[in-house]
């Protein structure tokens, strides 16, 4: 993990371009981004944007921050798809669904959650698939699934400034994710596909809820991490 005076050097090269030079109210604002690193805020929110499989995401409404985890296995699942409709559902900073349309071609992506973070036309407001009425080629999956009995085990950065409705999911961390397969295929067009991130610990609980066939992955730590579902 990066120490403050890092932070503090990529905040003046992502954020100032390198230099203070636009006058004083360059200077107050990086005086004001600075206190906001020390007080725990993460890095990319003070940016206020950041790099997903070279796009750039916005982070100015504050959605979960996009991890490594989920930039290595969405790049690997792409490798599997062609073009056609695509959900990226719990779509949060709507960093999976926007790097597909980037990388994809003929790929027509629709965005879904319960909260919009970002401007798009193809956004639909949805809890899971209460407001989804079309099928897709692929579906595209990053629920929350932190149990909350793991709330005081988190980084502070994470726990004090990160969406917790993006975070935690019962007691097991697997109620979104019991909701998702639960109806999931219904949304899937014949011989489309299931991408569904999750937590490593919970492989075990997820293979209960699946029937076959199905696929799981590792991440780029040899991890569990993603489960592939035709």
């Amino acid at each position: 993990m990066a120490d403050i005076n890092q932070e503090i050097k990529w905040l003046l090269r992502d954020k100032y371009f390198g230099n203070l030079t636009a006058g004083r109210q360059g200077q107050k604002n990086f005086i004001k981004d600075v206190k906001r690193l020390k007080a725990g805020e993460p890095l990319d929110y003070v940016i206020g944007f950041t790099e997903f499989l070279g796009c750039k995401i916005d982070l100015s409404k504050k959605p979960l921050i996009p991890r490594q985890e989920t930039e290595y296995w969405v790049e690997e699942a792409m490798k599997k798809i062609k073009g056609g409709k695509v959900l990226d559902l719990f779509a949060g900073s709507g960093c999976i669904g926007i790097a597909i349309s980037r990388h994809v071609k003929k790929a027509k992506v629709d965005f879904a959650d319960k909260r919009q973070y970002f401007k798009n036309k193809n956004f639909i407001k949805s809890d899971v698939f209460s407001n989804i009425h079309e099928k897709y080629d692929y579906i595209f999956a990053n629920p929350p699934y932190i149990p909350k009995t793991r709330k005081n085990k988190l980084p502070k950065s994470v726990l004090n400034f990160e969406p917790h409705n993006a975070l935690f999911a019962g007691k097991d961390g697997l109620f979104y994710i019991r909701k998702f397969l639960k109806d999931a295929k219904k949304y899937l067009n014949a011989g489309g596909k299931i991408f569904m991130e999750f937590d490593c610990a919970q492989k075990k609980e997820i293979e209960k809820l699946l029937k076959p066939p199905y696929e799981f992955h590792k991440d780029q730590f040899a991890r569990w991490r993603w489960v592939e579902i035709s």
